[in-house]
């Protein structure tokens, strides 16, 4: 061995090199005498096996919200009847739900990073999501609407921030070549949720109503709709059992004490790159295309296609059933092939024909035209998703990542709180197909912020829009420079103080080493904040 290699590498046989705070597992050959890892793929949290269990886990967190966020879509005329209430009035049940999160949910994400941390904010999100359920069922038990709107605000405090917290798990357990794949699986599975919601919640209140009638009858429907709240509980103190296991037998790091070279700031928000914002507002207007409308569905379809209510909601559901099978397949795709940026633009111009159909080809002959047009939905939905979320992991520190996703979702309900009251008004007022309308000229806006988005990351070298090749090329690149060219290759309005303060410890240089020696893996980051911005 070189004489200049030997004083970076540890003499003792059982040395690891450390672990930066990415979820990468790597080098765990050599383990301490005390510790419990067991032999046992299952049981070891640097096997494959162990980190699926925990995917299990994060599916399961998701299951109950998704499943529960959509039970008033899926009966929709008969809360309407029984509680005696307009488009309008019930669309509000969608915007309380969002009203909270405009500001909760980037909050949810801050105390995720700083305060509770994943495990015990997880488990906190998941009791107020229960908690809402079981006000908004009392609320029809009680046939008093306010409570029902007051059980989806609660509701929506935790069911957002929740997702935040499953995003985090992800990124801690998967950041890498299977991170993509691994939103798909979620997202997929917790489309699950929302699918059987559609099928499952109108049979289950006709049976329900040879006991109970009215307004009862939608409440005790609803209470029995929160026994999957209750498993995304106890999925998510099971799964924080896991992490924090997980993180003492790797030696990393808790995410609820971050270390202190890596401060979260609230003030570092306005850092946050250009290509964040618009990310953000794309996701913004793009689920305030998909969400309200299939709100509204069941009804759309029964009007304006001249379906039964059960076929209505059999049809509004292709989007989350297409997105179930779609999702895991489109996260692969993109991790084969990168091009994060393209197959978000392909997805919003898909989305626009769908409307496009739904708005100007309807009546009981063009039923067709209707399963074609949600279809066309479900596919595109399932790509923006596997492309636009994990592209926020390239463009922010993985340290401020709750942080980002929760203040991303925090816009997206802003424009889901207005824009599902705007399309309440315009049914009750003009009727579906001006509200076809409105969503495609949203779609429109949509799709020019991904255009801009497509410049501004060609400007800085293209490195969202790469090949996963030439992105594995470019991370590489990037390793083998000095300091000194890494900050040549930043404009100095892109240097911050925050930015000239990072320390390089002698675990960081240690590591840089030994990943151009090829002892770990070459997109193994580092803690400097030069390192994420030269990546913007």
């Amino acid at each position: 061995m070189p004489d200049d290699i030997e004083p970076l590498l540890d003499t003792n046989e059982n040395f690891q090199p450390e672990q930066d705070n990415d979820g990468d597992d790597y080098l765990l050959n050599a383990v301490d005498d005390d510790s419990d890892v067991s032999n046992t793929p299952c049981c070891n949290p640097s096997h494959l096996c162990h980190r699926l269990i925990g995917l299990i886990l994060m599916c399961l967190l998701g299951f109950g919200s998704y499943f529960c966020y959509d039970s008033p879509g899926a009966l929709q005329e008969y809360i309407k009847n029984d509680m005696n209430i307009t488009t309008t009035q019930f669309a509000n049940l969608y915007a309380w739900y969002s009203w909270p999160n405009v500001f909760l949910c980037f909050v949810g994400g801050f105390l995720l990073d700083r305060v509770f941390g994943k495990q015990w904010g997880t488990t906190i999100f998941a009791t107020f999501v229960l908690i809402g359920q079981i006000v908004f069922a009392l609320g029809g038990i009680f046939n008093t609407f306010w409570i029902m709107e007051a059980g989806r605000f609660i509701f929506g405090i935790g069911g957002e921030s929740l997702a935040v917290a499953q995003n985090t798990y992800a990124v801690g357990w998967f950041k890498g070549k299977e991170l993509n794949m691994v939103f798909g699986l979620q997202l997929s599975f917790a489309r699950v949720g929302s699918t059987v919601n559609f099928n499952v919640m109108g049979p289950l209140y006709r049976y329900v109503n040879q006991f109970y009638q009215g307004s009862l009858c939608t409440g005790v429907t609803l209470m029995i709709a929160a026994v999957f709240c209750l498993m995304s509980l106890l999925s998510s103190i099971i799964l924080g059992l896991l992490d924090k296991r997980r993180d003492r037998i790797l030696k990393k790091q808790s995410t609820s004490q971050p270390k202190e070279e890596e401060k979260i700031r609230l003030s570092d928000v306005k850092d946050f790159p250009t290509t964040y914002w618009m990310m953000s507002l794309v996701c913004m207007f793009y689920y305030a295309v998909i969400f309200p409308f299939i709100g509204l569905g069941q009804t759309f379809f029964t009007e304006q296609y001249g379906m039964a209510t059960d076929k209505a909601n059999t049809i509004n559901s292709l989007v989350y059933l297409i997105s179930t099978v779609a999702s895991p397949f489109f996260g692969l795709m993109v991790d084969r092939l990168g091009r994060n940026v393209l197959w978000v633009v392909l997805s919003v111009m898909g989305t626009a024909g769908a409307h496009a159909i739904l708005g100007f080809a309807y009546g009981q002959e063009n039923q067709a035209f209707a399963y074609a047009a949600m279809v066309l939905m479900g596919v595109s939905y399932s790509m923006l998703a596997s492309a636009l979320w994990p592209m926020v992991a390239l463009v922010v520190p993985e340290y401020q990542l709750g942080t980002a996703y929760g203040l991303m979702q925090a816009i997206q309900n802003l424009g889901m709180a207005l824009l599902t009251m705007v399309c309440g008004l315009i049914v009750d007022k003009e009727g579906y197909q001006a509200m076809e309308i409105f969503f495609l000229g949203m779609l429109v806006v949509t799709l020019i912020l991904c255009l801009i988005i497509w410049i501004l990351d060609y400007q800085k070298g293209g490195h969202l829009n790469m090949s996963t090749k030439q992105r594995e090329e470019y991370e590489d690149a990037l390793l083998g420079k000095s300091d000194t060219d890494m900050i040549n290759d930043i404009t100095e309005s892109e240097i911050t103080p925050y930015d000239l303060l990072q320390p390089r410890t002698h675990s960081d240089i240690r590591n840089r080493y030994l990943a151009r020696l090829g002892a770990l893996p070459v997109n193994q980051p580092t803690q400097s904040g030069l390192q994420h911005r030269a990546l913007r």
